[in-house]
């Protein structure tokens, strides 16, 4: 498979009281502009009104999303989503390298078992000023594993993959479907998690031992 896990750099978190005052909607764009400096047309300012304009857009059917701008809201939105009395694991794709892998061949040496995950919570960092995360769940059925890559330069990748079995009520509008040069519903949608990009899962239930008499 021909891959890169390029590694971008994004904001840290603000203290929760201080990114919850900073006001985030598409009829405050001006003035954010004018607070952090920014021109609309400006690489930085466009990024801007990108995520603003994603975070504001109603979710896709069976999606559930939100886009905390702090630890706290990230948590109460998994929360929310997987429960309140769950322990949770989280999933990542690692990095050998500080600089990320560049566009190479990569050989699968090894799939692991499905990850258990009945809910699960993605959270994908965002260009923006302060921490932002686009944080959402597909309710269509979903597939989550690891997969061991070997680029040609010697690179190991262990990256988070899912695969979205049911993509009939997807966006047809999405860039996925353009580049892979299908429809939605015509089969299930796989991809690769970026570095720095997080999958929230529930922890296993451990099963209870049975006393015997």
């Amino acid at each position: 498979m021909t891959l890169q896990f390029p590694i971008r750099e994004y904001a840290k978190f603000l203290p929760r009281k201080v990114a919850d005052d900073i006001p985030f909607s598409k009829s405050q764009v001006p003035s954010l502009l004018d607070l952090f400096s920014l021109t609309k047309d400006s690489p930085q300012g466009q990024d801007m009104i990108d995520v603003i304009n994603q975070c504001e857009f109603p979710p896709n059917k069976g999606e559930t999303k939100a886009c905390p701008t702090s630890l706290e809201s990230m948590l109460e939105f998994v929360h929310s989503v997987i429960g309140s009395e769950t322990n949770y694991s989280t999933h990542s794709t690692s990095h050998p390298t500080p600089s990320g892998a560049r566009l190479q061949n990569y050989t699968v040496l090894d799939i692991s078992k499905d990850i258990y995950a009945p809910k699960w919570v993605a959270c994908h960092p965002r260009p923006y000023p302060y921490a932002l995360y686009y944080c959402h769940y597909l309710d269509i059925g979903s597939k989550i594993f690891k997969v061991l890559l070997k680029g040609e330069d010697g690179d190991i990748m262990n990256a988070l993959g899912i695969c979205h079995l049911d993509t009939s009520d997807m966006n047809p509008n999405h860039f996925i479907f353009d580049l892979l040069g299908m429809k939605p519903g015509d089969a299930p949608l796989c991809h690769f998690f970026p570095v720095k990009h997080i999958l929230w899962v529930p922890r296993p239930p451990v099963a209870t031992p049975v006393a015997t008499m």
